[in-house]
């Protein structure tokens, strides 16, 4: 029984990023007493919009708004709660020789852009957005499913694999091939398999190494590939666009939901452990020694974290361990944000066009990509990095003063530990000089224009957000871990060894990126389980 005095809550969320958000507004909207947990003074984990310059909103971790399901936006009234989303106009892959290729929204557009490069290309395009857009069609609506447990009988699990199977048999004989093919083909052989052009490979191939530990010729990165296409802003699949006031709005977003359904948030209370007792979760301690008492408790953190540090291992078969130490979470991706005076010029991109507004990259060839992977591979962050930068002051001026701009630059490859010793602030440093010296190779007037600099290794995320390594996506996407494997076989279905103990975080099925997916789904099989009925 709980102490006098003492309230009990139906349901604790060990951490207020995105999922964790997401679970705890279902759950609320269900009519549940729902408190929040967070360690930081602010909400969102990753996904945060922070003052850290003078006047200037950085988006300091998570920077694009694509895969955030439409479902879910719907369903919790974001928009209602002040959620914008501004769809990109463009995007530019500029070359280390001055060449470029100029990226647009229009399909015939970027036909015609490629079709200077190179005809045949431009006529494979077509028929590669046809197939990668039938990939996605297959994909998408096992998001917000649950992984089947091939081993189980159950009435549920039986459905899931017939639903699976069904899936499979409409997309026919020769498409099934190609659509098993793909799961575990590399990026480069995928592309290949269209383009003949290095500069229009590349560019594809760019999706494929975001937030993982992997190469463009390491097999699996096409399914990364296409993970990063599944966008959906209006409806268009593989749109991309910015958060109006930054990433923190779609966390800001999701807390007033809560709060409006009746749930809490408390931040700057660091859950040190989560409580159990007879097999069965039954509450949390604090950092402080404070504790509270739920009658579930849903983890937002990521096994690891979850499980190596917040459970006791007694509770715990050794078997399940074993495959929690085994799941690969490997820090890979460095973050710049960049306080500029203006607006930087690149002279690839012609004069007036829309590109400089989009995701802006650097980068030659897949062999180029593939050489920075080695860096990683070697304890060395990339010595001509894959960079992803974006300026969304251009289309946001809620982010930076009149005449001023904010760059946040995405960096592949930056490894969380470092051969050459630990990470400290001069090599902190060197590793931002480096990215910053790229950029500059694009852009002369560059380095006058910088203001500030945040910079961010995978040793920094882990430490500020509780991200494993710095890891955006929780755990690598390779098919080991992917649908009923995630995160470890016989525990995908957001359940674990211990009782009224859940997970809600990216590790589980369908992944990483601000998708909201594995929050939706933990409280779907929270609300079954307590027969609440089913999760609209």
């Amino acid at each position: 029984m709980p102490a006098a005095g003492r309230r009990r809550h139906d349901v604790i969320v060990v951490g207020a990023g995105h999922n964790g958000l997401v679970a705890a507004c279902y759950l609320a909207r269900a009519g549940l007493d729902v408190l929040v947990l967070e360690q930081n003074d602010y909400v969102g984990g990753a996904a945060v919009s922070r003052r850290l310059y003078r006047d200037f909103t950085y988006s300091n971790c998570s920077y694009v708004c694509s895969l955030l399901r439409p479902e879910i936006m719907r369903t919790l009234e974001l928009p209602r709660f002040g959620l914008q989303i501004i769809p990109y106009e463009g995007g530019c892959t500029m070359m280390r020789d001055g060449g470029h290729l100029a990226l647009y929204d229009n399909h015939d557009a970027l036909r015609r852009e490629i079709a200077r490069h190179s005809q045949r290309d431009a006529e494979a395009y077509t028929r590669f957005s046809r197939d990668v857009l039938r990939q996605c069609k297959f994909i998408k609506p096992l998001l917000l499913h649950e992984p089947p447990d091939p081993t189980s009988f159950r009435p549920r699990d039986i459905r899931e694999l017939l639903y699976l199977g069904q899936r499979l048999y409409r997309v026919g004989e020769q498409r099934m091939y190609d659509t098993i093919r793909f799961w575990t083909m590399s990026a480069a052989d995928f592309l290949d398999e269209y383009f003949d052009t290095e500069i229009v490979k590349a560019h594809f191939a760019g999706s494929s190494i975001i937030g993982t530990a992997l190469g463009p010729r390491s097999p699996g990165s096409a399914y990364v590939l296409l993970h990063h296409y599944m966008g959906d802003i209006d409806e268009t699949v593989g749109a991309w666009g910015f958060a109006r006031g930054g990433m923190g709005a779609v966390s800001g977003a999701l807390a007033a939901s809560l709060a409006a359904s009746g749930g809490a948030v408390r931040t700057g209370a660091p859950v040190a452990q989560i409580l159990v007792r007879n097999g069965r979760a039954r509450g949390v301690a604090l950092a402080s020694g404070e504790e509270l008492e739920a009658s579930t408790v849903i983890s937002n953190l990521d096994i690891k974290r979850t499980f190596l540090d917040a459970v006791a291992p007694e509770h715990l078969p050794e078997e399940f361990l074993t495959a929690v130490r085994r799941f690969k979470i490997r820090g890979s991706s460095g973050k710049l944000n960049i306080a500029l005076d203006g607006l930087p010029t690149f002279p690839a991109i012609p004069a007036g066009s829309p590109c400089i507004r989009g995701d802006l990259h650097i980068t030659d060839s897949i062999a180029m990509m593939e050489r920075a992977y080695d860096d990683w591979k070697d304890g060395r962050w990339s010595a001509a990095p894959y960079v992803d930068m974006l300026i969304p002051s251009q289309i946001d001026p809620t982010m930076a003063p009149d005449g001023k701009h904010y760059m946040s630059v995405f960096v592949q490859y930056c490894p969380y530990r470092l051969a050459a010793g630990p990470w400290t602030d001069a090599r902190r440093q060197e590793f931002g000089a480096t990215v910053i010296d790229a950029i500059a190779r694009q852009s002369p007037d560059f380095k006058s224009l910088i203001l500030h600099a945040e910079i961010r290794t995978p040793w920094d995320i882990e430490n500020e957000v509780g991200l494993t390594e710095g890891n955006i996506f929780q755990g690598e996407l390779t098919m080991d871990q992917l649908l009923f494997n995630r995160p470890v076989p016989g525990y995908a279905q957001y359940r674990t060894p211990v009782r009224s103990l859940y997970l809600s975080g990216s590790c589980t099925h369908p992944g990483g990126g601000v998708m909201g997916a594995p929050g939706a789904n933990a409280a779907r099989r929270v609300l079954a389980d307590l027969g609440r009925g089913a999760l609209q």
